[in-house]
């Protein structure tokens, strides 16, 4: 801690400068479910701790899909907040290309984002034209698969290893009162696990090639059709799942009414909260346990152009303050997600973060689908696979075929 204690003094100087500006800085975000809350409760204390400003939380309930939208029409009809919450990616390009979001690269430079960000990908995501207009604050990856050691037990098998083990085990898991897999109603988690399917089955490289390169042949292929018989499988293990949140989806894991989950290490806060033991109460797959691979997703934080000096101080003194140690170890430790710098001590990260640090550490990473996609691809992927796990008169081969057309004719 005395490092830390230091390292402020040397760094921070963008907030200290700032202390004569006080101001309330509204920070919007979807950061709402139990862990969430937490975790962005350790970012308003850092903040308000470490300079004069004050956060104002402008939580907004019911995840991306619908708190972007709002943001957006705030921000280009002349309300916009001091800042917001965005996934690494392509979400803001249009914000930024009509000149509505802040240039943060003095920031950037004066913190030294470009020696501490790990990986590289994620400042680069932030950057446009060598500008840089975000401040990455963590890490997410979608590829995990969680399950809940009691309902295994209750249903007399060992916990699964891989995702083939698991599927075999769906029998047993219904014959004993369990739902084999939770999914909740939201698009995005439809196509989120269909995603995790592809990076994991779809043999190396899958997602970058089919999504970052366009490749409808690979798309069309064999090894894809695998993918949808997988999803088809997976089709089958969750139906009687009737929740709607990603986080109630992942309560039925946590009280052994599903017996697993696929969904992103953000569901580790969820456990985390239900004072679950990574290892004991619950296991995790990373790459369901046939591909050991991390996608480099996660959370941003944006800041609107602003015609207010006192606001404008503030941002700044947040972006530095998102960045530093402590506030990356605190935020992290409570989200489940991995810190952007490797600089800093989580001896105090449960069994499945170090999984995931040790995947980073290993290189076996890949882009976010966020950073291949445009919202427009992702969201005619979320209607594709929202339509094919609720409607069983879907096949596997005519839902890869609307697949091969979006992909084909993805901007």
């Amino acid at each position: 801690m005395t490092a830390f204690r230091t390292f402020f003094a040397a760094t921070t100087a963008l907030c200290a400068g700032s202390a004569a500006l006080a101001a309330d800085l509204e920070v919007t975000h979807w950061w709402t479910s139990g862990g969430e809350a937490a975790a962005v409760a350790e970012f308003a204390r850092e903040f308000e701790a470490q300079t004069d400003h004050t956060w104002v939380d402008g939580a907004i309930a019911g995840g991306g899909g619908t708190a972007r939208p709002v943001m957006v029409s705030r921000i280009i009809g002349g309300d916009p907040m001091g800042a917001f919450q965005f996934n690494h990616g392509r979400q803001a390009e249009e914000l930024i290309e009509a000149g509505l979001l802040r240039d943060m690269t003095d920031v950037a430079e004066a913190e030294g984002w470009k020696d501490i960000v790990n990986p590289p990908s994620l400042l680069d995501a932030c950057t446009v034209d060598g500008r840089i207009y975000c401040a990455p604050v963590n890490i997410h990856s979608w590829q995990w698969l969680w399950l809940s050691n009691a309902a295994f037990e209750k249903a007399g098998l060992d916990v699964p290893t891989n995702w083939d083990e698991f599927v075999a085990a769906g029998p047993a898991l219904r014959e004993a009162g369990i739902t084999p897999m939770a999914l909740g109603g939201q698009p995005w988690q439809s196509s989120g696990a269909f995603n995790v399917l592809m990076a994991t089955l779809g043999g190396p490289g899958a997602l970058q090639k089919i999504y970052g390169d366009g490749d409808a042949e690979m798309a069309a292929g064999d090894a894809m059709k695998r993918v949808f018989q997988a999803a088809s499988d997976m089709r089958e293990m969750v139906q009687g799942s009737n929740v709607q949140d990603w986080n109630q989806a992942t309560n039925l894991v946590i009280t052994d009414q599903a017996g697993g989950q696929i969904m992103g290490d953000w569901a580790q806060g969820e456990f985390a909260v239900a004072g679950e033991v990574a290892g004991e109460d619950y296991t995790c797959l990373p790459g369901l346990g046939v591909n050991e691979v991390i996608s480099t997703g996660g959370d941003a934080i944006y800041f609107p152009v602003v015609d207010d000096e006192e606001i404008s101080a503030a941002q700044d003194a947040l972006a530095a303050t998102l960045l530093n140690p402590q506030t990356q170890v605190a935020f992290n430790l409570k989200k489940g997600s991995l810190p952007v710098r490797a600089d800093v001590d989580l001896e105090a990260a449960n069994d499945c973060m170090k999984k995931g640090l040790e995947i980073l550490a290993s290189g076996a990473i890949m882009p976010d689908v966020n950073m291949l996609n445009t919202e427009d691809t992702n969201n005619q992927l979320n209607d594709l696979f929202v339509q094919f796990f609720q409607d069983t008169s879907i096949s596997a081969d005519d839902a890869q075929a609307r697949f091969v057309d979006i992909v084909a004719n993805k901007d």
